[in-house]
């Protein structure tokens, strides 16, 4: 698939939440929408991403975000990383990897010159009407809403 670039729309999707709730990009037109890629549940960097997102959340909701991660994790590690950062966003389980591909952020990584499969921490503004209006291509972890809420001024 090639590369998704700004003005494009956005690939819909459909997988279920840490609920177990099916969960649809389409669910949320009329909406703006910041959905982030991370690789793994309760690391680091994924923790410090999520709870800037979560320490920010109200701000982000009142201009007018829904918010949405997006791992291969399982609903049940998704769950396990809510309550343990008391996260109040929707995290969705791409276990079958069909989000990552269509977003093409499944890329092949390199860790001590072992090549692997994994996810490119990537995040997508995408707005009301289901374009992609921003990529966040180097995500700040730690500053991850700041970074959002500033391209959206």
């Amino acid at each position: 698939m090639s590369e998704l670039i700004e003005g494009q729309k956005a690939p819909d999707f459909s997988a279920k939440d840490q609920n177990g709730n099916k969960i649809s990009l389409s669910d949320f037109a009329g909406k703006n929408i910041i959905l982030y890629f991370y690789p793994k549940d309760d690391t680091p960097g994924c923790t410090a991403e999520a709870c800037s997102f979560r320490d920010n959340y109200e701000s982000l909701l009142s201009q007018g975000f829904v918010v949405l991660g997006v791992s291969t994790d399982d609903e049940k590690s998704h769950t396990k990383f809510i309550n343990k950062h008391n996260l109040p966003f929707s995290l969705i389980a791409d276990t079958e990897k069909e989000i990552v591909e269509a977003y093409g952020v499944w890329v092949e990584k390199n860790m001590y010159g072992k090549k692997y499969m994994g996810i490119a921490r990537k995040t997508f503004i995408i707005d009301k009407n289901g374009l992609i209006l921003k990529i966040i291509d180097k995500v700040d972890t730690k500053n991850s809403s700041a970074q959002v809420l500033e391209l959206v001024k």
